[in-house]
Formats: C-alpha cells, structure tokens, sequence
C-alpha cells in the first residue's frame, strides 16, 4: 500500500469508527442512545487502535499532522512528505465522517437537537471558556506526544524506516488515547489531532451549511492551535531530557 494512500485509509477508519460511536451514543433511535462518556472514551481508543493496525506498516500510521510535525522536527520523518501526509489525513478525516453521515442518516433526520448532530463531526466545549479549553487541548496533546515519545523502546527512538505510530505498537497507543479521554476530555472532547476536528467541521458545512451556534467559527481555532502547542511543548521538553 502506499504511505499516502495509508494515511488516507487509517484516518479515515478512525474517523469512521470515533465519530461513529458518538453518532451512535446521541442520535436518536439508535441501539446505543443513551450511552455514557465511556462508550464514547472506550470507542475512539478502538478506533485509534484500527487505524494504527491498518496504516502502521505502510505510513507509520501518523493520523495526525502533530504527529507527523513532530517526528520532522525531531529528523525522524522527511518534511518534504509533510504536505502529502496532512493532506491524506485531511481528506481520510472528511471521509471517514460523510460515511458515518450516510450510514446514519436516517437518525440524523430523526434527531431534532442540532448540537447532538454536531457532536458527531465536531468537538465542543462542555463550558465555553477559550482559556480552559485551549488548556485541555495543550495538555492533552502534551500527554499524547510526550508519552509517545518516551515509550519504552519506541520505534520513535529507533532504526525502524518507517517511524509513527505504528511503530510503538496499536495496543499502547489505544490505552494513551483511552487514558486521555478518560480523564482530560471532559471539557472540549478532546480533539487533540487538528485534522480529527477540522476535517468533520468541514463534512458538517458541506452537508448543513453554516450554523454558527453549532459551528462555533470562534472556538474552531482551538482544537488546532492547542494540539499545535501542546506538541510544540512536548518536542521541547523532551529534547531537554
């Protein structure tokens, strides 16, 4: 498979799978209306875990342009990939969520709360406060990279031609993400990947257009300038260990 074509494909089975579980948690009619946040938690870590599984051995499985901003400042990943892989990302992102849209159409046209329909392609704010939020996101996506980096003999640290995600291992990765959503994603959702957020945002325009109640425009920043940061933090910390 192609290294592109695999982060296409892995980004969008773990948008299919995450945004899927919360179409399946808040929409009305479906089996699992009504499920708690570790459904939810319990759903995007297996999601993470299938998209590693599939895209790893090709790409390095990044999924997530932080991922791949980090391993280039680090001289693990080649910039001159960067623009072909967040692009892949992008696009398996905006994918992923239009599948989910159509397999659940029929709930989606049942659910008269908009905000629960936006919930499935985007994150929110349980409490709007761009402050906190913006904080979630940085420490979350502090967590998710500075552990990935300090794995224990981690592909990241090794020889292996082909560095991410993958090369940790899918199983790791899926407790980090379910660890962090158990406990530091309360507030926002925790996107901590630009793409997992901005790319279904964009699913959600081209479908319903511009609501800006539910769209939130204003706090759309946020789950792609935190990760930015809270990566940045982490490649700094980690080069001073």
């Amino acid at each position: 498979m192609n290294q592109f074509f695999a982060e296409y494909i892995g980004t969008l089975l773990m948008i299919l799978l995450g945004n899927g579980v919360v179409a399946n948690v808040v929409l009305a009619g479906t089996k699992g209306n009504g499920a708690n946040w570790m459904v939810i938690t319990t759903g995007w870590a297996l999601a993470v875990f299938v998209g590693v599984v599939v895209a790893g051995p090709y790409s390095g499985a990044h999924l997530n342009p932080i991922v791949t901003l980090s391993l280039a400042c680090l001289g693990k990943f080649e910039w001159n990939l960067f623009a072909g892989y967040v692009t892949m990302q992008l696009l398996g992102a905006m994918s992923g969520t239009l599948l989910v849209w159509l397999m659940y159409k029929d709930h989606f046209d049942k659910t008269e709360d908009e905000g629960a329909r936006a919930a499935c392609f985007f994150t929110m704010p349980a409490i709007s406060n761009i402050f906190r939020n913006l904080l979630s996101e940085i420490l979350g996506t502090f967590v998710l990279i500075f552990v990935i980096f300090n794995f224990t003999d981690a592909g990241i640290r090794g020889t292996s031609s082909v560095i991410g995600l993958g090369s940790l291992g899918a199983l790791p990765v899926a407790f980090l993400v379910w660890a962090i959503g158990l406990s530091l994603g309360g507030t926002t959702g925790y996107a901590i990947n630009p793409i997992r957020d901005f790319g279904p945002r964009l699913s959600y325009f081209i479908i319903y257009g511009f609501k800006k109640q539910y769209f939130r425009s204003s706090y759309a920043c946020v789950p792609v300038i935190g990760p930015f940061l809270g990566g940045l933090l982490a490649i700094l910390i980690f080069m001073q260990v």
